[in-house]
């Protein structure tokens, strides 16, 4: 489902990337998650063509959720019917560091032959520090963790403190940074 999902964006020519917990997932530690996050770039002229695209019978998908959801800036889904896989497509944040993020986004292989945009490792810790600051719900801390100690990128913390700043995710971002330093002395 994501590779036909990560096709119909590309042929679409329509900026995108994973986020969420496949994102981080992709560059920390693996764990069990029931959906797919995809930020991609659709304009209310692209609507019905990329709907019409998963209108095979496999998925569902509402193209009046679809333009409502452009029309609101909100999310909508499509649903795979057979695996009740979900793809939560959602649209890029109108500010600073929703335009940021898309410069960001890197090419990589998201699992063995899928490759596509992911967000840059340090924006989906922001995106995770934003959804605890939300939720508080520990799995993002974990994500976090996963990326910060996985050692398998490189991360920018100044572009991290920069934008926790400028965001209000700062304690959030301590928080993390204090777990970390407890997890390095024991």
């Amino acid at each position: 489902m994501l590779r036909f999902a990560i096709d119909v964006v590309e042929r679409h020519n329509l900026r995108y990337m994973l986020v969420g917990s496949m994102a981080s997932i992709n560059y920390g530690e693996p764990r069990l998650t029931n959906d797919v996050d995809l930020v991609v770039e659709l304009g209310l002229d692209s609507v019905e063509s990329f709907c019409a695209e998963f209108s095979d019978g496999e998925f569902y998908i509402s193209v009046d959720a679809a333009r409502r959801a452009v029309l609101e800036g909100r999310q909508f889904n499509v649903v795979h019917y057979l695996s009740a896989c979900k793809i939560d497509i959602m649209f890029p944040r109108r500010d600073a560091w929703g335009e940021q993020q898309l410069r960001n986004r890197v090419r990589r292989r998201i699992l063995p032959g899928i490759d596509g945009f992911v967000a840059s490792p340090e924006d989906v810790v922001l995106g995770k520090l934003w959804y605890y600051q939300v939720g508080e719900s520990e799995k993002h801390l974990r994500d976090i963790m996963g990326i910060l100690r996985a050692g398998n990128v490189t991360v920018d913390e100044s572009y991290i403190n920069e934008w926790a700043n400028r965001l209000g995710l700062s304690n959030e971002w301590e928080l993390v940074l204090e777990k970390l330093r407890e997890i390095s002395s024991e």
